[in-house]
């Protein structure tokens, strides 16, 4: 569906003013880096899939020692799977009173006329 031309004009606008903000840019360039490789990720789902047939096929068989080889598989292919994503920051919380953390404050609140 083409967008009106006035829809092109705001998208432009945005886009412009988007390039020129740098906090922006620095949040966008790091997030871009930082999860790239989609093979790792299909490569430890497969890895992690053999891994599960494997262990059902040494439940039929009955034997141990298969069974640990086939976790021991799993196991790889779900750290190879995760190792490809980082975790976003968590936002820092501010302090709030005395340096006491919120709920503290809240029980001085409400308990000690605070």
């Amino acid at each position: 569906m083409a967008l009106s031309e006035h829809e092109q004009r705001l998208l432009e606008e945005m886009e412009r003013n988007l390039r020129e903000d740098p906090q922006f840019a620095s949040k966008v360039s790091a997030v871009d880096s930082a999860n790239k490789s989609s093979g790792k990720l299909v490569g430890g789902v497969l890895l992690t899939l053999v891994g599960v047939g494997m262990l059902i096929f040494a439940v039929m068989l009955q034997v141990a020692f298969f069974g640990v080889a086939a976790f021991a598989v799993m196991v790889i292919g779900l750290a190879i799977a995760s190792a490809n994503f980082t975790l976003p920051q968590l936002p820092q919380i501010k302090q709030q009173g005395q340096g006491g953390n919120y709920f503290e404050d809240r029980w001085n609140q409400r308990f000690n006329g605070e």
